[in-house]
């Protein structure tokens, strides 16, 4: 049985299949966001997904989150010219920030 990493938006955890989620194999994800494979992998080898990529002798899958991040990740890339080297820092700063907003809900919850 090979080992996977399921990629998510808020970072990248061991995964089991049967644990409800859909995932998506690479190809998989990469056709659902109108991009070539080889980028996700180029995005995987840069950090793009978070600070754990899968390594050697694992298979990335990936969830709804990491497909819509990918597609996000892309919108800048096409559509505001953010330069491939610029992303993993980008997306870096969007999930600081959205972790940020959970912790701010979860403080201003009675």
């Amino acid at each position: 049985m090979s080992n996977f990493i399921i990629l998510t938006r808020h970072g990248n955890v061991p995964g089991r299949h049967g644990d409800g989620r859909s995932t998506y194999t690479l190809e998989a994800a990469a056709e659902l966001a109108d991009v070539h494979p080889e980028l996700v992998r180029y995005y995987l080898s840069q950090g793009v997904f978070g600070p754990l990529a899968a390594g050697e002798g694992q298979t990335p899958l990936f969830d709804e989150d990491a497909v819509y991040e990918l597609r996000r990740i892309e919108h800048f890339r096409r559509h505001y010219g953010v330069h491939r080297r610029a992303l993993p820092l980008i997306s870096r700063l969007l999930r600081d920030v959205a972790r940020l907003e959970a912790e701010l809900r979860f403080r201003r919850e009675p």
